[in-house]
């Protein structure tokens, strides 16, 4: 037996994963159990789950595998200072601690980390090159053309490459200050939202706004050629010295100071989203187009940050060379992890791979899982009023008729994902063909901005009868954006005060239903669609298609259970917290039924303290 730890820290979203054999037992990243969104510190917390779910110690691992180099990270953090020396000093000074600190000492946190009882072999892998292990070896692919992207490693930004049986060799990059990722992320900034984790944000208020500004980034900003390579005017960016992400220069070009957090959002905000996803998605189909003609082959894989622009992937999807893609669930710096992990057992050990038919993420239901008997006895310590349903066809059957009363269920089940999204094991669940169900679910239940998107899980054996999606098309990671079919959609939308959508402006257009499953269809009737099937979903799929025999309509809402703020739920008691803390209706922990009108009065008073903690109150 070989047991392998993988290790991202440092820099966001730390998180471990452990391969035996090079089969992925476990992987978690660090904020799910700290409750510290992003949390970027030593993973102890996911390390101590990995080796508890296969029973090891740490000095019974034979591999440690860092997903970075950090002496090269230092490297070019030094050298960046001294091209705009002295205006990066400021900027220098304060990463400066963390480095001397722990950065340059990762041997040595490390071995910490793991009690001191692991002596073993430490390696450090190159960002891009653990990117590209978590996004090919995972794969159902033999052989694969590889693009990874994000906003930097070492050097890189972005790589391509191939696959081939256990080997990866990436030939080609784009390197920093010249970053996709950080384009992306300068308009996060100037738009108001958190860098590092506001992007997705603008993927979802993108459809509101109009390109208005493509060509001006275009002319202005980068320099982008045929192949997806581009070069950016460094006058219009501050990252490289300062603390902000754009300069003066970018103001003036785009009429004004980016916007405060939490303020109004304008029709600006909007044209701005739109124009620099429409810009990003260019990019992105022209790297998958040159990586095409480089490699011949039909099959592509992606990770990196970038690569959770599933819109952009779906654009590669429909309108590119290959036949097939695949994402890394868990495809930003948490899936380093896992990268560096496969790197060793494949690159380095040599060892044979066998694709497997779907690919070896296990649904990417990788975290911890909580025995139903210890869930009833926490319920029991803490007073909660709960309902045991020792049949799982009567839980099934009860549960899908409350979701088609139009009740907002908090769904617990079996293992956490590894990854950002939820995928039907910490979910909030809510009826798809409720046109009320969306601004219900992001103002009640999320508190988060009533523009965002909810996405779609649907039987994977009817995704083509609502989507613009090939029969049978996989799409279980909720990585990929397609249309809503035609058919499926309303003629000459209205509003509630019957105004033709055509006549509405922005944020305006929210409320307006589009097709027979509103609460997920976009306001460019767009959906984010994750599609489950029995051998991955388990309990889930017969969840869903016992609400398909009830109502006709393989389609519900998911989105990941915890509230804006906050990281996914991992244990029963984070789900019940989070409960009490919102407005949802019931909550099911394995075969467990919670009502929120019966909980004991005091527990229901928390929901000011609950939210103090993520600054939403």
């Amino acid at each position: 037996m070989t047991a392998i730890l993988g290790i991202s820290a440092y820099y966001h979203d730390s998180a471990a994963a452990l391969v035996i054999d090079g089969n992925i037992v476990a992987a978690a990243q660090e904020e799910r159990f700290t409750r510290i969104k992003h949390d970027h510190e030593f993973p102890r917390h996911a390390i101590a789950y990995c080796l508890a779910e296969a029973g090891l110690r740490p000095s019974q691992l034979d591999y440690v595998a860092f997903y970075d180099k950090p002496l090269t990270k230092f490297e070019r953090l030094l050298e960046t200072y001294l091209a705009y020396a002295p205006w990066g000093f400021r900027s220098f000074k304060q990463a400066l601690p963390l480095w001397l600190k722990k950065k340059l000492h990762l041997r040595r946190e490390i071995r910490d980390g793991l009690a001191g009882e692991y002596h073993g072999p430490l390696v450090f892998c190159d960002h891009h090159e653990s990117h590209a292990a978590s996004a090919f070896f995972p794969s159902p692919f033999e052989e694969a053309a590889i693009l990874t992207l994000d906003g930097v490693g070492e050097w890189s930004t972005s790589t391509c490459g191939v696959g081939r049986g256990n080997r990866i060799r990436l030939t080609h990059e784009l390197r920093f200050p010249h970053s996709l990722g950080l384009l992306y992320s300068a308009f996060t900034y100037y738009t108001g939202f958190k860098v590092n984790s506001g992007e997705y944000k603008v993927m979802g208020l993108a459809p509101y706004g109009s390109p208005i500004y493509r060509d001006l980034i275009l002319k202005h900003l980068i320099d982008l050629k045929e192949d997806g390579s581009f070069r950016m005017d460094m006058r219009y960016f501050n990252y490289c010295q300062g603390l902000t992400m754009t300069s003066e220069r970018f103001h003036r070009l785009f009429g004004g100071p980016p916007r405060k957090p939490e303020s109004k959002l304008t029709q600006r905000e909007m044209d701005l989203a739109a124009s620099i996803q429409a810009v990003t998605e260019e990019i992105m189909l022209r790297m998958a187009r040159h990586v095409y003609r480089q490699t011949g082959l039909k099959n592509l894989v992606l990770a990196g940050g970038v690569a959770l622009n599933c819109v952009g992937n779906g654009r590669i999807l429909r309108e590119g060379p290959f036949e097939n893609i695949w994402i890394q669930p868990a495809a930003g710096d948490a899936g380093g992890a896992l990268g560096a992990a496969l790197f060793v057992w494949y690159q380095l050990l040599d060892r044979p791979r066998q694709p497997q038919k779907h690919d070896a993420m296990h649904g990417a239901l990788l975290g911890p899982s909580y025995d139903p008997q210890e869930v009833a006895d926490y319920l029991d310590l803490i007073g909660a009023v709960h309902h045991g349903f020792d049949n799982e066809e009567a839980l099934l059957d009860h549960v899908a008729d409350l979701l088609a009363d139009e009740k907002v269920v908090g769904w617990v089940q079996g293992r956490m994902e590894f990854g950002p999204r939820a995928l039907g094991c910490r979910s909030i669940l809510g009826d798809a063909r409720s046109p009320r169900m969306q601004s219900v679910m992001n103002l009640k239940i999320k508190f988060r901005e009533s523009f965002r998107p909810f996405a779609p899980v649907v039987l994977r054996e009817h995704v083509d009868e609502y989507f613009e999606m090939r029969p049978g098309e996989d799409s279980p990671y909720m990585l990929l954006v397609a249309p809503v079919r035609e058919e499926k959609r309303l003629k000459n939308p209205r509003s509630a005060d019957g105004i033709p959508e055509m006549e509405l402006e922005g944020i305006a257009r929210l409320n307006v239903p589009r097709s027979v499953i509103p609460a997920v269809t976009h306001v460019d009737y767009s959906a984010r669609v994750q599609t489950v099937d029995p051998r991955r979903h388990g309990r889930f799929y017969r969840l869903l298609k016992r609400f398909y025999e009830k109502t006709g309509c393989p389609v519900l809402i998911n989105t990941s259970f915890n509230v804006r703020g906050e990281p996914i739920v991992c244990s029963p008691a984070d789900a019940y917290r989070c409960f009490m803390g919102t407005n949802m209706d019931v909550l099911v922990i394995e075969n467990q039924v919670l009502y929120k009108h019966e909980q004991p009065r005091e527990k229901a008073t928390d929901r000011k303290q609950y939210l103090a903690q993520f600054a939403l109150d």
